[in-house]
Protein backbone atom coordinates (compact mmCIF):
# COMPACT_ATOMS: atom_id res chain seq x y z
CA UNK A 1 0.00 0.00 0.00
CA UNK A 2 0.98 3.20 -1.08
CA UNK A 3 1.31 6.77 1.81
CA UNK A 4 -0.92 9.24 2.12
CA UNK A 5 1.91 11.75 1.26
CA UNK A 6 2.71 9.56 -1.90
CA UNK A 7 -0.93 9.40 -2.46
CA UNK A 8 -1.67 12.99 -1.97
CA UNK A 9 1.42 14.29 -3.86
CA UNK A 10 0.21 12.45 -6.74
CA UNK A 11 -3.92 13.32 -6.73
CA UNK A 12 -2.49 16.92 -6.52
CA UNK A 13 -0.59 16.80 -9.72
CA UNK A 14 -3.31 14.95 -11.25
CA UNK A 15 -5.88 17.15 -10.55
CA UNK A 16 -3.34 20.18 -11.95
CA UNK A 17 -3.35 18.28 -14.80
CA UNK A 18 -6.84 18.33 -15.12
CA UNK A 19 -7.53 21.99 -14.35
CA UNK A 20 -5.37 22.91 -17.62
CA UNK A 21 -7.72 21.06 -19.58
CA UNK A 22 -10.99 22.53 -20.32
CA UNK A 23 -13.79 20.05 -19.76
CA UNK A 24 -17.24 21.41 -19.63
CA UNK A 25 -20.32 19.30 -19.76
CA UNK A 26 -20.43 16.67 -23.00
CA UNK A 27 -17.25 18.22 -23.76
CA UNK A 28 -15.18 16.03 -21.43
CA UNK A 29 -13.39 14.03 -24.14
CA UNK A 30 -9.49 15.38 -22.91
CA UNK A 31 -10.16 15.00 -19.48
CA UNK A 32 -11.06 11.81 -19.78
CA UNK A 33 -8.16 11.01 -21.88
CA UNK A 34 -5.99 12.06 -19.28
CA UNK A 35 -7.68 10.05 -16.06
CA UNK A 36 -6.95 6.90 -18.65
CA UNK A 37 -3.45 7.72 -18.95
CA UNK A 38 -2.77 7.92 -15.39
CA UNK A 39 -4.91 4.96 -14.95
CA UNK A 40 -2.45 3.10 -17.17
CA UNK A 41 0.54 4.80 -15.64
CA UNK A 42 -0.29 3.18 -12.81
CA UNK A 43 -1.33 -0.67 -14.39
CA UNK A 44 -4.90 -0.61 -13.45
CA UNK A 45 -7.02 -1.72 -16.15
CA UNK A 46 -10.26 0.20 -17.30
CA UNK A 47 -13.55 -0.25 -19.06
CA UNK A 48 -14.84 3.34 -20.84
CA UNK A 49 -18.10 4.18 -22.34
CA UNK A 50 -18.47 7.71 -23.89
CA UNK A 51 -16.40 10.15 -21.68
CA UNK A 52 -17.05 7.47 -18.52
CA UNK A 53 -14.46 6.12 -17.10
CA UNK A 54 -14.67 3.05 -14.54
CA UNK A 55 -12.22 0.41 -12.94
CA UNK A 56 -12.66 -2.36 -10.60
CA UNK A 57 -10.01 -3.24 -7.75
CA UNK A 58 -7.48 -6.16 -8.91
CA UNK A 59 -9.09 -9.17 -6.65
CA UNK A 60 -12.83 -9.08 -7.86
CA UNK A 61 -14.73 -11.55 -6.51
CA UNK A 62 -18.00 -11.88 -8.00
CA UNK A 63 -19.68 -13.60 -4.43
CA UNK A 64 -18.96 -9.76 -2.70
CA UNK A 65 -21.28 -6.88 -2.80
CA UNK A 66 -19.64 -3.96 -4.75
CA UNK A 67 -19.36 -0.53 -3.15
CA UNK A 68 -19.12 2.53 -5.67
CA UNK A 69 -17.16 5.30 -5.68
CA UNK A 70 -17.80 8.12 -7.64
CA UNK A 71 -17.29 11.47 -8.70
CA UNK A 72 -17.86 13.47 -11.90
CA UNK A 73 -14.95 14.88 -14.34
CA UNK A 74 -16.97 17.78 -16.15
CA UNK A 75 -17.28 21.49 -14.85
CA UNK A 76 -19.53 24.32 -15.46
CA UNK A 77 -18.38 27.20 -17.58
CA UNK A 78 -16.52 30.18 -15.68
CA UNK A 79 -18.49 32.68 -14.77
CA UNK A 80 -17.74 36.54 -15.21
CA UNK A 81 -16.52 37.28 -11.54
CA UNK A 82 -13.52 35.15 -12.57
CA UNK A 83 -10.14 37.44 -12.30
CA UNK A 84 -7.35 34.46 -12.66
CA UNK A 85 -7.26 31.96 -15.80
CA UNK A 86 -9.38 29.12 -14.93
CA UNK A 87 -7.42 26.61 -16.47
CA UNK A 88 -4.16 27.71 -14.91
CA UNK A 89 -3.83 25.43 -11.70
CA UNK A 90 -1.64 28.20 -9.68
CA UNK A 91 -0.97 27.09 -6.30
CA UNK A 92 -0.91 29.94 -3.80
CA UNK A 93 -0.99 29.74 0.14
CA UNK A 94 -1.72 26.33 0.31
CA UNK A 95 -4.80 26.63 -2.39
CA UNK A 96 -4.95 25.67 -5.67
CA UNK A 97 -7.06 27.55 -7.91
CA UNK A 98 -8.25 26.44 -10.85
CA UNK A 99 -12.01 25.82 -12.38
CA UNK A 100 -13.37 22.37 -11.28
CA UNK A 101 -10.61 21.89 -8.13
CA UNK A 102 -12.88 21.74 -5.57
CA UNK A 103 -16.08 20.72 -7.46
CA UNK A 104 -15.20 18.41 -8.16
CA UNK A 105 -11.97 17.81 -8.72
CA UNK A 106 -10.43 17.22 -5.22
CA UNK A 107 -12.53 14.60 -4.48
CA UNK A 108 -12.20 13.13 -7.59
CA UNK A 109 -8.63 12.42 -7.16
CA UNK A 110 -9.05 11.56 -3.24
CA UNK A 111 -11.42 9.04 -3.95
CA UNK A 112 -9.01 7.20 -7.10
CA UNK A 113 -6.07 7.43 -4.54
CA UNK A 114 -8.33 6.13 -1.83
CA UNK A 115 -9.55 3.10 -4.09
CA UNK A 116 -5.09 2.69 -5.32
CA UNK A 117 -5.03 2.47 -1.41
CA UNK A 118 -7.00 -0.62 -1.17
CA UNK A 119 -6.23 -2.30 -5.19
CA UNK A 120 -3.63 -4.80 -4.24
CA UNK A 121 -5.57 -5.99 -1.03
CA UNK A 122 -6.51 -9.49 -1.16
CA UNK A 123 -8.60 -9.89 1.55
CA UNK A 124 -11.45 -6.88 1.15
CA UNK A 125 -14.94 -8.20 2.13
CA UNK A 126 -16.11 -5.73 -0.52
CA UNK A 127 -15.26 -5.64 -4.35
CA UNK A 128 -14.47 -1.68 -5.43
CA UNK A 129 -15.31 0.13 -8.17
CA UNK A 130 -14.82 3.65 -9.08
CA UNK A 131 -16.03 5.39 -11.59
CA UNK A 132 -15.19 8.95 -12.60
CA UNK A 133 -18.26 10.36 -14.99
CA UNK A 134 -19.41 12.80 -17.29
CA UNK A 135 -22.19 15.48 -17.67
CA UNK A 136 -22.74 15.74 -13.94
CA UNK A 137 -23.39 19.42 -14.04
CA UNK A 138 -26.18 19.09 -16.36
CA UNK A 139 -27.80 15.66 -14.89
CA UNK A 140 -27.01 14.51 -18.39
CA UNK A 141 -28.25 11.41 -19.83
CA UNK A 142 -24.65 10.30 -20.80
CA UNK A 143 -23.11 10.58 -17.36
CA UNK A 144 -23.28 7.91 -14.63
CA UNK A 145 -26.94 6.84 -15.70
CA UNK A 146 -25.70 5.53 -18.80
CA UNK A 147 -23.63 3.29 -17.72
CA UNK A 148 -25.28 1.84 -14.49
CA UNK A 149 -26.11 -1.75 -15.89
CA UNK A 150 -22.59 -1.87 -17.02
CA UNK A 151 -21.17 -1.71 -13.58
CA UNK A 152 -23.23 -4.52 -12.36
CA UNK A 153 -24.94 -4.94 -9.15
CA UNK A 154 -23.73 -2.50 -6.62
CA UNK A 155 -24.02 -2.46 -3.00
CA UNK A 156 -24.34 1.12 -1.94
CA UNK A 157 -22.36 4.20 -3.26
CA UNK A 158 -20.01 7.11 -2.02
CA UNK A 159 -20.88 9.94 -3.87
CA UNK A 160 -17.91 12.09 -3.98
CA UNK A 161 -18.90 15.89 -3.41
CA UNK A 162 -17.38 18.84 -1.50
CA UNK A 163 -19.06 18.35 2.08
CA UNK A 164 -16.49 19.40 4.08
CA UNK A 165 -15.59 16.03 4.96
CA UNK A 166 -19.57 15.69 6.64
CA UNK A 167 -21.82 13.08 5.83
CA UNK A 168 -25.14 14.22 3.70
CA UNK A 169 -27.21 11.15 4.13
CA UNK A 170 -30.51 12.83 2.05
CA UNK A 171 -30.28 14.98 -0.86
CA UNK A 172 -32.88 16.30 -2.06
CA UNK A 173 -34.94 15.57 -5.43
CA UNK A 174 -35.84 18.29 -8.22
CA UNK A 175 -39.04 18.17 -10.16
CA UNK A 176 -40.19 21.12 -12.63
CA UNK A 177 -43.91 21.30 -13.47
CA UNK A 178 -45.23 23.05 -16.51
CA UNK A 179 -48.65 23.88 -15.86
CA UNK A 180 -51.16 25.81 -18.31
CA UNK A 181 -54.23 27.21 -16.75
CA UNK A 182 -57.14 27.52 -19.58
CA UNK A 183 -59.91 29.40 -20.22
CA UNK A 184 -61.66 31.33 -22.95
CA UNK A 185 -60.61 34.39 -25.02
CA UNK A 186 -63.48 37.31 -24.81
CA UNK A 187 -63.25 41.38 -25.21
CA UNK A 188 -62.23 42.63 -22.02
CA UNK A 189 -64.99 45.89 -22.21
CA UNK A 190 -67.63 43.01 -22.88
CA UNK A 191 -66.53 40.84 -19.84
CA UNK A 192 -66.61 38.21 -22.62
CA UNK A 193 -64.52 34.92 -21.90
CA UNK A 194 -63.27 32.74 -19.22
CA UNK A 195 -59.65 34.35 -17.84
CA UNK A 196 -57.68 31.58 -17.46
CA UNK A 197 -55.32 34.19 -15.25
CA UNK A 198 -57.52 33.98 -12.63
CA UNK A 199 -57.77 30.28 -12.35
CA UNK A 200 -53.87 29.92 -12.78
CA UNK A 201 -54.39 32.09 -9.47
CA UNK A 202 -56.40 29.57 -7.80
CA UNK A 203 -53.47 26.94 -8.52
CA UNK A 204 -50.61 29.39 -7.54
CA UNK A 205 -52.67 30.13 -3.92
CA UNK A 206 -52.72 26.28 -3.86
CA UNK A 207 -48.86 25.82 -4.76
CA UNK A 208 -47.96 28.55 -2.34
CA UNK A 209 -49.71 27.29 0.61
CA UNK A 210 -50.37 23.41 0.66
CA UNK A 211 -48.59 20.99 2.95
CA UNK A 212 -47.89 17.57 2.14
CA UNK A 213 -48.48 15.46 5.23
CA UNK A 214 -45.74 13.47 5.54
CA UNK A 215 -42.29 15.49 5.92
CA UNK A 216 -38.74 14.45 5.90
CA UNK A 217 -36.92 13.58 9.21
CA UNK A 218 -33.93 15.50 7.50
CA UNK A 219 -35.40 18.37 5.51
CA UNK A 220 -38.77 18.92 6.77
CA UNK A 221 -41.39 19.72 4.15
CA UNK A 222 -41.21 20.17 0.78
CA UNK A 223 -40.23 22.57 -1.48
CA UNK A 224 -42.47 24.42 -4.00
CA UNK A 225 -42.08 27.50 -5.69
CA UNK A 226 -44.21 29.20 -8.65
CA UNK A 227 -41.07 31.12 -10.53
CA UNK A 228 -42.36 31.94 -14.39
CA UNK A 229 -45.74 32.79 -15.17
CA UNK A 230 -46.76 33.71 -19.01
CA UNK A 231 -50.49 35.06 -20.09
CA UNK A 232 -52.29 37.16 -22.37
CA UNK A 233 -51.90 38.61 -25.87
CA UNK A 234 -52.66 42.60 -25.29
CA UNK A 235 -54.54 44.56 -22.57
CA UNK A 236 -58.31 44.51 -24.23
CA UNK A 237 -58.39 40.70 -24.73
CA UNK A 238 -59.53 38.20 -22.12
CA UNK A 239 -56.42 35.54 -22.20
CA UNK A 240 -57.59 31.82 -23.08
CA UNK A 241 -54.43 30.43 -21.43
CA UNK A 242 -52.04 30.86 -18.45
CA UNK A 243 -48.72 28.93 -18.75
CA UNK A 244 -46.80 28.86 -15.08
CA UNK A 245 -43.84 26.89 -14.38
CA UNK A 246 -43.24 25.56 -10.76
CA UNK A 247 -39.64 24.40 -9.08
CA UNK A 248 -40.35 21.63 -6.94
CA UNK A 249 -37.71 20.37 -4.29
CA UNK A 250 -38.45 16.60 -2.91
CA UNK A 251 -37.64 15.28 0.11
CA UNK A 252 -36.92 11.43 0.75
CA UNK A 253 -40.49 11.69 2.06
CA UNK A 254 -42.19 11.42 -1.09
CA UNK A 255 -40.97 9.92 -4.73
CA UNK A 256 -40.99 12.60 -7.59
CA UNK A 257 -44.09 10.65 -8.94
CA UNK A 258 -45.98 10.50 -5.87
CA UNK A 259 -45.69 14.27 -5.50
CA UNK A 260 -46.77 14.68 -9.47
CA UNK A 261 -49.74 12.95 -8.61
CA UNK A 262 -50.78 14.66 -5.92
CA UNK A 263 -50.28 18.17 -7.93
CA UNK A 264 -52.12 16.75 -10.61
CA UNK A 265 -55.64 15.44 -8.47
CA UNK A 266 -55.26 19.47 -6.16
CA UNK A 267 -55.28 21.60 -9.00
CA UNK A 268 -57.07 22.60 -12.19
CA UNK A 269 -54.71 23.63 -14.28
CA UNK A 270 -52.72 20.78 -16.81
CA UNK A 271 -49.39 19.71 -15.05
CA UNK A 272 -46.85 18.04 -16.46
CA UNK A 273 -43.18 17.07 -15.22
CA UNK A 274 -40.64 17.90 -17.43
CA UNK A 275 -38.85 14.72 -15.75
CA UNK A 276 -38.57 12.73 -12.97
CA UNK A 277 -35.45 11.40 -13.28
CA UNK A 278 -33.68 13.72 -10.31
CA UNK A 279 -34.89 11.75 -7.75
CA UNK A 280 -34.70 12.17 -4.06
CA UNK A 281 -31.74 9.97 -2.48
CA UNK A 282 -30.79 8.80 0.99
CA UNK A 283 -29.08 6.13 2.84
CA UNK A 284 -30.06 4.81 6.93
CA UNK A 285 -28.65 6.46 9.08
CA UNK A 286 -27.95 3.37 10.84
CA UNK A 287 -26.17 2.29 7.74
CA UNK A 288 -22.19 0.69 8.17
CA UNK A 289 -20.90 3.16 5.98
CA UNK A 290 -22.78 5.97 7.90
CA UNK A 291 -21.63 4.68 11.29
CA UNK A 292 -18.21 4.33 10.19
CA UNK A 293 -18.26 7.78 9.41
CA UNK A 294 -19.78 9.37 12.82
CA UNK A 295 -17.47 6.79 14.55
CA UNK A 296 -14.78 8.97 13.01
CA UNK A 297 -16.39 12.53 13.95
CA UNK A 298 -18.24 13.34 11.38
CA UNK A 299 -21.88 14.95 11.51
CA UNK A 300 -24.66 14.06 8.80
CA UNK A 301 -27.05 16.64 7.10
CA UNK A 302 -29.31 16.90 4.37
CA UNK A 303 -28.00 18.21 1.55
CA UNK A 304 -29.78 20.57 -0.46
CA UNK A 305 -28.40 20.69 -3.60
CA UNK A 306 -28.96 18.06 -6.60
CA UNK A 307 -25.79 15.73 -7.76
CA UNK A 308 -25.65 11.90 -9.66
CA UNK A 309 -27.03 11.01 -6.00
CA UNK A 310 -30.33 11.57 -8.26
CA UNK A 311 -29.82 9.13 -10.83
CA UNK A 312 -28.68 6.58 -8.45
CA UNK A 313 -30.76 3.36 -7.70
CA UNK A 314 -28.76 2.18 -4.66
CA UNK A 315 -28.26 4.12 -0.59
CA UNK A 316 -25.60 6.76 -1.42
CA UNK A 317 -23.73 8.84 0.73
CA UNK A 318 -22.39 12.01 -0.37
CA UNK A 319 -19.18 12.83 0.74
CA UNK A 320 -16.05 14.73 -0.30
CA UNK A 321 -13.29 16.98 0.43
CA UNK A 322 -13.62 20.43 -0.08
CA UNK A 323 -16.80 23.25 0.16
CA UNK A 324 -19.93 23.49 -1.55
CA UNK A 325 -19.67 26.69 -1.19
CA UNK A 326 -16.72 27.41 -3.35
CA UNK A 327 -18.85 25.26 -6.32
CA UNK A 328 -19.37 27.32 -8.95
CA UNK A 329 -17.79 30.60 -7.53
CA UNK A 330 -15.32 32.67 -9.04
CA UNK A 331 -11.76 31.89 -8.90
CA UNK A 332 -12.46 28.54 -7.35
CA UNK A 333 -9.73 26.55 -5.39
CA UNK A 334 -9.46 23.96 -3.07
CA UNK A 335 -6.90 23.95 -0.10
CA UNK A 336 -4.39 21.34 -0.54
CA UNK A 337 -4.79 19.92 3.05
CA UNK A 338 -8.38 19.27 2.62
CA UNK A 339 -7.08 16.93 -0.53
CA UNK A 340 -4.64 14.78 2.14
CA UNK A 341 -7.21 14.96 4.59
CA UNK A 342 -10.32 13.97 2.26
CA UNK A 343 -7.39 10.90 0.88
CA UNK A 344 -7.23 9.76 4.87
CA UNK A 345 -10.97 10.40 5.07
CA UNK A 346 -11.99 8.13 2.59
CA UNK A 347 -9.74 5.49 3.40
CA UNK A 348 -10.43 5.35 7.25
CA UNK A 349 -13.96 5.32 6.84
CA UNK A 350 -13.66 2.51 4.23
CA UNK A 351 -11.27 0.64 6.44
CA UNK A 352 -14.40 0.20 8.82
CA UNK A 353 -16.42 -2.23 6.72
CA UNK A 354 -13.95 -3.81 4.11
CA UNK A 355 -11.70 -5.43 6.49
Amino acid sequence: MQSIQNLTRESISLLQSLICIPSFSREEDNTALEIIRFLKEHHIAYQQKGNNIWCYNKFFDPDKPTILLNSHHDTVKPNSGYTRDPFLPAIEESKLYGLGSNDAGGCLVSLLAAFRYFNDSKDLKYNLCYAATAEEEVSGKNGIESILDDLGELDFAIVGEPTLLQLAIAERGLMVIDCEATGKAGHAARNEGENAIYKAIEDINWFRTFKFPKESTVFGPISMNVTIIEAGSQHNVIPASCKFTVDIRVTDAYSNEEVLAIVQEHISSQATARSTRLKPSSIPWNHPIVQAGLALGSKTYGSPTTSDQALLNIPSLKLGPGDSARSHMADEYIHLHEIEEGISFYIRILEHIIH
